[in-house]
């Protein structure tokens, strides 16, 4: 007999992409978020799973059903680049303590569940001087959890280089080898390994270097989920195309000058970002033919939405990346319905999770955390 997924509450559930990672491996009993527009994608793509749409102050322990794994991808405005790094105290990211809110009276009712994953941006290991990362680090440990982290970019599975913090605790037994002697580089990088060396000695004790496998080489490359008869009413004006190669900085500008010399069609993931040089702050166009798209970010997150400029023949066009492309490239199944518009689409895309990187950290980490049993076991079973 075939043991049903264990339960798992998704809180700051957005448009569901972690939902949609953890498929078939977790049972979603639970879902909350406080946006009317993403809880109308989630319903749109996940009508059977509980939906509560409001702020997560809101609910009370009763509201929830048991479960063995919760996940919080909770807002990260106020720790991103992006923003105003006003800290985990702030009026967003400090939804986290509404969540913990919750935890601590599930734990009352002694239904608190085993397994906590925890996802934001990696601004949060230096946000107040590292001050927000050891004091979640310290709740975590005086709730009764063991507690670590990984870092994961998106491009190890999907063209999008999209860096991402998931903290991973855990209350009860260690299944067998899901636990590192030291840090392992691909998913342990430098920013994380020097918050940890960072943390008092009491909370370094109760750190776990988690163990994930390395995954394959990614094939696919932003190529390859583009659309290549986009309408045409996407495409920018030709004076446009002028302005924007005008504020690319004599590198940029070569290697547009290269792609157009080639001839071939060609597509390069364009940001505008403003920098400071001598003194000005100078808006800058700035392109990559790596293989990979920038960060895609939500429209109203302050930063521009991501362009591709295409070359072919000699010819320079320009336009934005679609919601179908951005959809792709966050690992998106081919049936996921986005909402009608393209902001709203690339809204609810720019405030996800990668699924893959779900996928990856769900079937290696968190599933095995959850059922006892160990990554060896689980990988036999799949």
């Amino acid at each position: 007999m075939v043991n049903a997924p264990p339960a798992f509450l998704e809180f700051f559930a957005g448009g569901g992409l972690a939902r949609q990672g953890l498929e078939g491996l977790f049972s979603p009993n639970f879902a909350n978020d406080i946006d009317p527009a993403k809880c109308a994608g989630y319903r749109l793509n996940f009508p059977g799973t509980p939906l509560h749409e409001g702020d997560i102050w809101n609910l009370r322990p009763g509201d929830l059903p048991p479960a063995a794994l919760a996940w919080a991808s909770f807002p990260c405005q106020d720790l991103s680049l992006a923003g105003a790094r006003r800290g985990l105290n702030a009026p967003r990211s400090g939804a986290f303590w509404g969540f913990w809110n919750l935890l601590e009276g599930l734990a009352e009712l002694e239904r608190a569940p085993a397994t906590l994953a925890l996802e934001n941006v990696p601004g949060l290991l230096s946000s107040h001087g590292g001050r927000d990362f050891s004091s979640l680090i310290a709740t975590l440990a005086e709730g009764g959890y063991r507690v670590g982290a990984v870092m994961a970019d998106a491009a190890l599975f999907s063209p999008q280089s999209r860096q991402r913090l998931f903290i991973i605790a855990h209350r009860g037994r260690l299944p067998q080898g899901l636990v590192r002697g030291d840090a392992d580089p691909v998913f342990h990088p430098q920013a994380l390994r020097s918050a940890v060396e960072a943390l008092p000695m009491d909370l370094r004790l109760a750190w776990t270097w988690w163990r994930l496998p390395h995954p394959p080489a990614r094939n696919t490359d932003l190529a390859s989920l583009l659309e290549r008869s986009p309408p045409d009413d996407v495409w920018r004006s030709y004076a446009a195309v002028r302005k924007l190669m005008g504020q690319m900085s004599p590198l940029h500008r070569a290697r547009v000058d290269a792609a157009l010399a080639d001839g071939s069609w060609r597509a390069g993931a364009v940001f505008r970002r403003t920098r400071t040089e001598n003194g000005r702050r100078i808006q800058r166009a700035e392109v990559r033919y790596d293989g990979l798209a920038g960060c895609l970010r939500t429209p109203a997150g302050g930063s521009s939405k991501q362009l591709l400029i295409v070359t072919e023949g000699g010819e320079a066009r320009l336009r934005p990346l679609l919601a179908v492309e951005a959809a792709r490239l966050m690992g998106c199944s081919g049936d996921y319905a986005l909402p009608k518009g393209e902001t709203a689409a690339l809204k609810m895309l720019g405030d996800g999770v990668c699924v893959p990187v779900v996928r990856w950290i769900g079937e290696h980490l968190l599933h095995p955390l959850a059922t006892g049993r160990s990554g060896r076991e689980v990988g036999a079973a799949a």
